[in-house]
């Protein structure tokens, strides 16, 4: 697989996301990277997830995955 598309199984721990958007990720048993991003196109779907907390975590999906997208650092 190329750098970056790699199964990301790991927690979602760090991410830059709101308490409110945790608590709603957890209740939805949303636990790792990959988990997140499989569900980017129906957050909204969630109860208590609106069109701003939906943009939040898009951003914050596209913010770590460029940052794994980057080439390794010599």
């Amino acid at each position: 697989m190329p750098h970056g598309q790699e199964p990301r199984p790991g927690p979602i721990e760090g991410l830059r996301l709101s308490h409110r958007v945790w608590e709603i990720l957890r209740r939805e048993n949303i636990q790792t990277f990959d988990q997140l991003k499989a569900s980017a196109d129906r957050l909204e779907r969630f109860e208590g997830i609106g069109p701003k907390a939906a943009q939040q975590i898009r951003q914050e999906i596209a913010r770590v995955t460029s940052l794994e997208e980057q080439p390794p650092r010599p």
